[in-house]
């Protein structure tokens, strides 16, 4: 079985030395067979390490590659603890993103804006994740074009694409606040219960069976009160404005 020194496990695994300690410190990676003062390294590591590359490029966190290693080394069900976690990180729309360039953006928002105001909006649209970066380069990754064709629909009716680009920015953290009131509703009643004690496999199974309860739950509360609060508000203003109009003086 080969041998190597850390910078050069690193290199063959494609980490850095800093990560490999930071992996040893947080025992996610065994300590090296030390000769005299030098730690080597076997095949045995650098399969551990890799390992712990590839679930962090799928969006694992290290403490749950920590357990998904633990619960494989005590021949536990890995499968319930990647459950959990497909469930954790599964997304919670079925909307496919989609792509844009520049052009196509200025097409649809930028009408009658100059080159600052194009770069402020195309900033602004980044800094509230409507558009992100595209990796190969080619243009920007819409991950919701849903809230794209919202913001032009808006703009075409007349409003004013910093107004819209605002109230994009306000809706998103009120939803932060929803979210949360949710996940904290979950964690005060399931998860906080399940850390009184060591959680088993069944435990891990009814967390994640929540989550999925959540998902459809969330949008059959939102929808609902969002509906019944724009009917209201809709019709103030539309009576306010009836009123009004109903006032007037009529023309001779």
């Amino acid at each position: 079985m080969a041998e190597y020194r850390i910078d050069e496990l690193a290199r063959i695994g494609g980490s850095t030395v800093r990560n490999i300690r930071a992996y040893q410190d947080r025992g996610l990676l065994p300590p090296p067979r030390l000769q005299g003062r030098v730690g080597l390294y076997d095949d045995n590591h650098l399969a551990r390490l890799r390992l712990i590359g590839k679930l962090l490029g799928r969006g694992y966190t290290l403490a749950i590659i920590k357990e998904l290693l633990a619960a494989w080394q005590t021949g536990k069900d890995v499968g319930e603890v990647l459950g959990l976690e497909k469930v954790l990180t599964d997304p919670w729309s079925d909307e496919l993103p989609g792509t844009a360039t520049d052009a196509e953006l200025v097409e649809i928002f930028g009408a009658g804006l100059d080159d600052d105001e194009v770069v402020r909006f195309r900033q602004r649209t980044l800094e509230l994740g409507l558009i992100e970066p595209d990796p190969d380069g080619a243009g920007y990754r819409v991950p919701s074009p849903r809230l794209l064709h919202v913001g032009a629909e808006l703009v075409a009716a007349g409003i004013p694409l910093d107004a819209v680009l605002d109230i994009a920015a306000q809706i998103r953290a009120d939803c932060e606040i929803i979210a949360g009131r949710f996940v904290g509703l979950v964690e005060e009643h399931v998860f906080d219960r399940l850390d009184q004690a060591a959680p088993g496999p069944e435990d891990v199974t009814e967390v994640a069976a929540v989550v999925r309860r959540m998902r459809p739950l969330v949008k059959m509360v939102v929808d609902p009160f969002i509906a019944r609060a724009m009917e209201a508000r809709v019709q103030e203003a539309l009576g306010d404005r009836l009123e009004t109009v109903r006032n007037q003086p009529a023309q001779s």
